[in-house]
This record gives C-alpha cells, sequence and structure tokens, in this order.
C-alpha cells in the first residue's frame, strides 16, 4: 500500500507555485541591431538568438522559481533555445527562441498553466522616463562610451533615451523601435533589474518617430497595475 502511494505521488505534476508572474511577453521577428545585442556576452547566457527568431521572455518573482520555469519549458519543448536565465535579487528572467512560434507558445502555456495564470495577469509596463537629448556633448559621449561593449554614442548625436518597469519590457522598446526605424543605432538597452533602459541615437525624425511607437505599444499591453 505504501509503495502504491509513493508512485501516485511521483507521478503527480509540480505543484503550483506561490510565484507571481511580472512579465509574459513574445518578441515577434528579431530585429538586426537587438538580436546581435541581445547574443552578446553582455546578454546572452546560453544560445545565440539570430535575426527573423522568434522569443518568450518570461520575468517571475522569487527568482529562483524561474529554474522551474526553464524546467518545464524545455522539457515540453526540447527544440527550444534558451538564451537569458538570470537569477537576482527579487526577479528570475528566462529568454527563449525559436523559430518556430508555436513551439514557444506552447511552452509558454505551459509556464502558465503551472503558475494558474494568464498572459494579461502579468504587470502593465510603466513608462518611467522618455525623453530626445539633441547635439549630445563631446564630454558627454566621452562619460556614456566609457562602460559601452558595442555603438558608442558620438559628439553631435541626437539621443532617446526611455526607461520601463518591469524591467523585461525594455527588450520589447528596443525591438519594437528597430522595427519602424531600422536606421537608429542601438547604444543600450538594459532588460535586468528593477527597470529597463534604452538609448537609440539617429535622426530626430526617426527619433520620434520610435519614441511615439513604443509609447503607443506599452500603453496597449493589457496586465495589472
Amino acid at each position: 500500500m505504501a509503495t502504491s502511494k509513493k508512485a501516485t505521488e511521483s507521478a503527480k505534476p509540480p505543484a503550483k507555485p506561490a510565484a507571481e508572474l511580472r512579465v509574459y511577453l513574445t518578441l515577434t521577428d528579431l530585429q538586426r541591431q537587438f538580436s546581435s545585442w541581445m547574443s552578446s556576452p553582455l546578454g546572452a547566457r546560453g544560445y545565440v538568438a539570430m535575426q527573423g527568431t522568434h522569443a518568450l521572455l518570461v520575468e517571475i518573482a522569487p527568482g529562483l522559481s524561474i529554474q522551474r520555469v526553464i524546467d518545464l519549458a524545455l522539457k515540453a519543448e526540447p527544440t527550444l533555445e534558451p538564451g537569458i536565465l538570470a537569477v537576482e535579487r527579487q526577479f528570475g528572467v528566462l529568454e527563449l527562441h525559436s523559430n518556430d512560434s508555436a513551439a514557444l507558445q506552447r511552452a509558454g502555456q505551459v509556464i502558465l498553466d503551472w503558475m494558474g495564470a494568464k498572459a494579461e495577469d502579468q504587470l502593465r509596463p510603466q513608462l518611467l522616463y522618455s525623453d530626445i537629448l539633441e547635439n549630445v556633448t563631446d564630454q558627454h559621449a566621452v562619460l556614456m562610451n566609457r562602460t559601452r561593449q558595442a555603438s558608442m554614442v558620438l559628439p553631435g548625436d541626437h539621443m532617446l533615451l526611455m526607461e520601463v518597469a518591469p524591467a523585461l519590457f525594455g527588450a520589447h522598446m528596443a525591438n519594437e523601435a528597430e522595427k519602424v526605424a531600422p536606421d537608429l543605432t542601438l547604444v543600450e538597452c538594459s532588460m535586468i533589474g528593477a527597470s529597463g533602459r534604452m538609448y537609440l541615437t539617429g535622426s530626430m525624425a526617426s527619433l520620434e518617430k520610435a519614441k511615439a511607437h513604443v509609447e503607443q505599444l506599452l500603453a496597449e499591453i493589457p496586465g495589472r497595475a
């Protein structure tokens, strides 16, 4: 009788967690600059995401529960490639990518089912800051470029600055901005931490176009306050 009980218990799926869904986000058609940034040592911890692939990004709390999330997702859809797995102080972040958007959707549903949640249960993005600097000074550019590992800010550039919470929406900002204004230069995109940030440089017309597009997209994303 005891053996039968143990066998039954081992066949049970993992118990639903006391975890909070913070972000559940699908990125379609990863853009050239953004996919390159996400695959750099700065962002990637696993497999490289290529231009044109699709990505699923999940942020949950507490942070360590993201290990169960990736376990479930990869066992359900082993063809998916994990690019980022981060366990930080408060939150856990996972990025999976594939050319197969249906496989990403199925893995995402497994995650949501385990959490007993829906995609719209995520937090609604809050735009914390949005501004365009005109004609960046040479001293300012030097300070910013001291920590650059990719594209640099050049003296005289116009620069768009945007900050959002939760942080993972920073990835959405960067990928979508590049879709509408591919001539812009992606200088920085942070997507892990308390907030996400994006720096873009280019013409004023393209920066204003990207700014308006991203602000509208963030305002339309469903979620809880």
